[in-house]
């Protein structure tokens, strides 16, 4: 029996995510699988892959073929190089980045209300006369404390 490690699709249209897994390779693409040996969700950024490498090795070992896909996410992780022995075994698989909080610089008002006045009701003459009002008010309270 040929064994494969293969891609099993999963998902909707447009949003697949994908499990690695060793099959029989006549099996069909989502048919039944030996064993689960990782995931990989390319539409993550970056692409999110999950390998047990522990499986991963005994397969190769026993025989099993990646095909091409399966076998460019191994190099990655880095457990294709180690199981052909050579250098650069760590891989190259970035890692996702934390979301940072803001922080405003030293010295800086973070802005928590709304830039412009909000409008109220119907015509735009009504909230242009809102607009000037209180400008006025301010004027008219200065004048009489004199």
């Amino acid at each position: 029996m040929a064994v494969k490690i293969r891609l099993k699709r999963f998902g909707k249209k447009f949003n697949a995510h994908y499990r690695i897994v060793v099959m029989d390779g006549r099996a069909k693409r989502d048919g039944y699988a030996i064993e689960e040996v990782g995931k990989y969700q390319p539409m993550q950024e970056p692409s999110f892959m999950e390998v047990k490498s522990e499986r991963v090795q005994y397969w190769l070992g026993v025989g099993a073929q990646p095909t091409e896909q399966v076998r460019a996410i191994l190099k990655v992780t880095g457990d294709w190089q180690k199981f052909k022995g050579l250098p650069g075994a760590e891989g190259t698989l970035k890692q996702p980045k934390e979301k940072e909080a803001f922080v405003a610089p030293e010295g800086k008002s973070v802005v928590t209300e709304a830039i412009t006045p909000k409008k109220k009701g119907g015509g735009s003459e009504k909230a242009s006369t809102d607009e000037a009002a209180p400008e006025e008010a301010p004027a008219a309270e200065a004048e009489k404390a004199e």
